[in-house]
């Protein structure tokens, strides 16, 4: 066989392997990406929490000290003037 015809079915068939190679992938990769993450997870959680405690559905065990616990006993101890 002729080295320039050999050439000329080992690029075709390079070809065929190479484009079948991304038409497989693009079927066995997702379209969208699903996966959440870790940090838009937290962010949600907090998001949640903040909202329960405007509306006053979470309320801290009055032992844990934080900054809601701190504003109302200096709210408490400040005269009124």
């Amino acid at each position: 066989m002729n080295d320039e015809k050999l050439k000329l079915i080992l690029a075709g068939l390079a070809g065929l392997v190479f484009s079948l190679v991304f038409i497989l992938l693009a079927f066995v990769l997702p379209l969208k990406n699903n996966f959440v993450s870790a940090d838009i997870q937290a962010r949600h959680t907090l998001e949640k929490i903040s909202q329960g405690i405007k509306e006053g559905r979470y309320r801290p065990p009055p032992d844990q000290k934080g900054n809601s616990a701190e504003l109302h006993k200096s709210s408490d101890d400040t005269p009124n003037h």
